[in-house]
């Protein structure tokens, strides 16, 4: 079975930080870009970060510039999102999923495997 998994989320204090897995099953993520996705509750899904199949190219959403940086490790088919002065506008669920395409875009309509989610919420 093809799928990615999501894992590290959680709650966090403000200026707090996490550190989000994606990891792929059934598939090798290196013929994949992987994009970072969001939403927040009554809010429409946003990119969040993307890496190209090799990790030399990485896009960021200006929210998140300077304080998120995503990185993979392809052999261990993971690839990572570490999320550093969390703030409460960051609360969200956060998806993972894979563009074969490797376009570096956040037009959903490009990732064909995606992860169920993990819940990151912000508070004190």
């Amino acid at each position: 079975q093809l799928q990615l998994v999501e894992s590290g989320g959680g709650l966090v204090q403000p200026g707090g930080s996490l550190r989000l897995s994606c990891a792929a099953s059934g598939f090798t993520l290196d013929y994949y870009a992987i994009g970072w996705f969001r939403q927040a509750p009554g809010k429409e899904r946003e990119g969040v970060s993307c890496i190209s199949t090799s990790g030399a190219s990485t896009r960021y959403a200006d929210s998140v510039k300077g304080r998120f940086t995503i990185s993979r490790d392809n052999a261990k088919n993971t690839v990572y999102l570490q999320m550093n002065s969390l703030k409460p506008e960051d609360t969200a669920v956060y998806y993972c999923a894979a563009d074969p395409s490797n376009s570096g875009s956040y037009n959903e309509d490009r990732y064909n495997y995606w992860g169920q989610g993990t819940q990151v919420t912000v508070s004190s």
